[in-house]
């Protein structure tokens, strides 16, 4: 008898995906979220057969995968009936810079790659305390990041550490560790009275719209506003629990406040 690590895959979200290819493990991918960007070779090779919220239950059996990788509570569903049709299912929940470098070495592990993913970790460990120490060196900035604008959602852990990470101070730091964003729903007052230096807006599948944000009661008082600080970042690169917010999506933030 001889056992192997997995070697048909399906990830329902990108990270996961772009991990597996980072670890030299792409070949194992059969199938992707229909929102995977990262690598654009997986959007080009691979079935799409899912959404976030929903997923194509047949054609992922069809695939015959041994195992499906899934991401938070709200596809705890989709693994769930996934289960029910036998399938051997992984479901993660990352939430902080820790986690998603722990998800890292545990998708390694998985597939027999736990050398890899450790080196790329600590790749990833020395370029966050390398930003982190040129963030350290100037005046924080007050940040208002905001990940909805209607109602108004304040952003997430791991984009909160980012922030700091950056240079930047979150305003809304004490909301950033709560798993549902609607723990993490502020009103507009809230924003005018902590008076940030500067807005980033990064609306999960939609535009950010400046002028909206400029036209907000009261808001033209905001520090931030007046002095024409207002950023968006692609959700794509930081709304992602995974390499692309460790990447391009710090490397935005560190444009935008030690530029």
């Amino acid at each position: 008898m001889h056992t192997s690590y997995p070697q048909r895959i399906v990830c329902l979200t990108e990270e996961t995906t772009e991990i597996l290819y980072l670890l030299g493990c792409g070949e194992r991918v059969v199938g992707i979220s229909g929102f995977t960007m990262r690598p654009p070779e997986a959007r080009l090779e691979k079935p799409k057969v899912s959404t976030f919220l929903d997923a194509k239950y047949d054609e992922i059996v069809a695939l015959q995968p041994d195992l499906v990788l899934v991401f938070s509570d709200l596809q705890a569903e989709i693994a769930k009936e996934l289960i029910l049709r036998g399938l051997q299912v992984v479901a993660f929940n990352q939430r902080s810079l820790n986690e998603i470098l722990q998800n890292i070495l545990v998708v390694g592990a998985i597939v027999g790659k736990s050398k890899e993913a450790e080196k790329l970790v600590g790749e990833y460990e020395k370029r966050l305390e390398a930003i982190a120490a040129r963030g350290n060196e100037r005046p924080r900035l007050k940040v208002y990041f905001e990940e909805w604008g209607d109602p108004l959602i304040s952003c997430i852990r791991w984009v909160s550490e980012l922030v700091e990470i950056a240079g930047g101070q979150d305003i809304f730091a004490e909301l950033s560790s709560s798993h549902d964003a609607k723990g993490r729903i502020i009103q507009p007052d809230d924003v005018i009275r902590r008076d940030p230096d500067v807005i980033i807006g990064s609306w999960c599948g939609r535009p950010f719209k400046k002028e909206q944000v400029v036209k907000r009661k009261g808001w033209r008082e905001i520090t931030a506003v007046k002095n024409h600080r207002l950023y968006e970042i692609k959700s794509t690169i930081i709304l992602q629990p995974g390499p692309a917010a460790l990447t391009d999506g710090l490397d935005e933030l560190v444009r935008i406040l030690q530029g």
